[in-house]
């Protein structure tokens, strides 16, 4: 391994055999598919937490560990930001990233994922495929993710496995190879037929999933006599997949093209050690990243990272900012001075912590594939790059296209110093992107959002976190557009044309009317008009 300045002393564990030991995931699902409490579980079995009267807690201090730490989270019992959670499960460390269910954070999805090195698909037996499903499921493969499907809730009633399956492939495009398979229907769940032995395991129900399922391995002929008709049907419809070629395919999950399924019911713990196994032994261990530019850093190389979520206010009682960083080369140790390669100054990681849920414990050591949350990294933005030695830059992340426009002002002038900062904030963490007026500045910025509860969370934030009550002033505008400055003028000088700027320079045009613009871009192809990432 490279040494370079900043590095506190040699490390005796080698990076690259660290790195084979993590396996590092998100967790992708429609709204109330079952996610968090799939999330949950896995703590559970994990060792990371135990049940006491039916809530969750962690091990150590009666933490609350529910992924959905936010006030408004908890209010409107949905996944509104993304969060970390780091356990160990048998040889491995797992890092687990949950996501934002609702469509309207995709963008925030997006992000996450740029961390993640596989993800696994949440769907409701009774519901299958819905529309924001198919929304996530399109940013996981823009990001070229392999993708395991747990099918949930199997305990109660819902649609037949077999027509699940086609459901999956027919509507997101990829080939469900089942890994378990359930005995019996929906709502009349008997336990699973695990492919990969060949064997039957039957579950037995715990009060309110509150201890690890136990599981009994039953030799085929015995469940076949006690299960009876729900066994044969169970393996027939196996047979009918088997013939079909729906066999395992571990190059076809890694290029994305197949997705190992498993059935179970996250809430009373039915198959979620199956699906857990499954993680460790499918998804891929970190793999060195590429630059923007150079060679590609090989995990074994100086220390870097990248910048993938920025988060402030966890805790109201810090009141501080924590910049996420995926580690993608190297060893960190904690206080190891790290370039930050947007501005290269200096950063001294002091202040370094692996965060489970909104808890925090500091972090002394990490290796890639690894989350660590760096303190009062105020320079920081989403996509940058940190590293040791030599100079490294990971390509940024883009942002979505903006389908929603408002206008924010603060009630109380008297609070503008606030409104201000907050503004700054929440544009910093992506929660909104905030357009300005170059002649207007902060007086009244342009909120622009994928989806309208990215609006909701924004004014909930700046009132309750930092004293600025807003109100929203819907626009006219439609669609966005990226342009330049040398297109800029023109567009200006148009009629239902604004052309506003982001905070990282981009210039955006927006459009009252997508025919008008659909005209422009074939008049005027001069103008630069640039689609942003997953329009519409």
């Amino acid at each position: 391994m490279k040494r370079g300045p900043g590095r506190l002393a040699e490390p005796v564990t080698s990076a690259h055999t660290e790195a084979d030991r993590r396996r590092t995931f998100a967790i992708i699902s429609h709204p109330d598919a079952g996610k968090t409490t799939l999330t949950e579980k896995f703590l559970l079995y994990g060792g990371a937490l135990h049940k006491e009267a039916g809530s969750v807690k962690a091990r150590s201090g009666g933490r609350s560990a529910t992924s959905d730490w936010m006030a408004l989270e908890q209010q409107r019992g949905i996944s509104i930001t993304s969060t970390v959670l780091q356990f160990p499960y048998r040889d491995c460390v797992v890092n687990l990233l949950d996501t934002p269910g609702h469509r309207d954070f995709s963008e925030d999805t997006y992000r996450v994922l740029a961390a993640a090195d596989a993800a696994v698909m949440v769907l409701d037996a009774a519901k299958g495929i819905e529309a924001q499903t198919l929304k996530l499921f399109e940013v996981c493969r823009d990001r070229g993710l392999p993708l395991l499907t747990f099918i949930n809730k199997w305990d109660r009633p819902g649609l037949d496995a077999l027509e699940l399956i086609d459901e999956i492939e027919r509507e997101i495009g990829v080939i469900p190879t089942p890994v378990t398979w359930p005995v019996g229907q929906s709502g009349d769940f008997r336990g699973l037929l695990d492919r990969r032995g060949d064997n039957f395991v039957r579950f037995t129900r715990t009060a309110r999933g509150a201890t690890e399922a136990p599981e009994e391995v039953v030799p085929a002929e015995q469940a076949a006599a006690d299960e009876g008709d729900a066994y044969d049907t169970a393996v027939e419809e196996l047979g009918l997949l088997e013939a079909v070629g729906s066999a395992y395919d571990g190059d076809g999950f890694l290029a994305g093209v197949s997705t190992p399924t498993f059935f179970g019911s996250a809430l009373t713990n039915f198959g979620v050690r199956l699906l857990l196994d499954a993680v460790v032994d499918l998804v891929p261990p970190p793999t060195p990243r590429t630059p923007a530019q150079g060679d590609e850093r090989a995990l074994d190389d100086d220390f870097s990272a990248f910048v993938f979520k920025v988060q402030a206010n966890m805790d109201p009682a810090h009141r501080d900012r924590i910049a996420f960083v995926r580690i993608a080369s190297g060893q960190f140790e904690r206080g190891m001075t790290v370039t930050h390669a947007g501005t290269g100054k200096p950063f001294n990681t002091k202040y370094a912590h692996t965060v489970f849920g909104q808890d925090r414990e500091t972090v002394d050591e990490a290796f890639p594939g690894d989350i660590v949350g760096l303190v009062n990294a105020t320079d920081f933005r989403i996509g940058d790059t940190i590293y040791v030695g030599d100079p490294v830059a990971y390509a940024g992340i883009p942002s979505f296209a903006p389908e929603h426009f408002s206008v924010a002002r603060v009630r109380d002038t008297g609070r503008f110093k606030q409104f201000r900062k907050g503004i700054a904030q929440l544009d910093e963490e992506g929660v909104v992107q905030v357009l300005r007026d170059p002649d207007i500045g902060d007086q009244a910025p342009v909120m622009a959002a994928v989806g309208p509860m990215q609006f909701d969370v924004a004014v909930h934030r700046l009132e309750n976190e930092f004293g600025a009550p807003v109100e929203l002033s819907p626009t006219t505008y439609k669609v966005a557009r990226r342009t330049d400055a040398a297109s800029a003028p023109a567009l200006r000088a148009m009629q239902g044309v604004d052309v506003l700027e982001r905070s990282d320079g981009t210039l955006l045009a927006l459009f009252e009317s997508p025919y008008w613009l659909e005209r422009l871009e074939g008049d005027q192809p001069e103008l630069t008009l640039e689609r942003l990432l997953a329009e519409g």
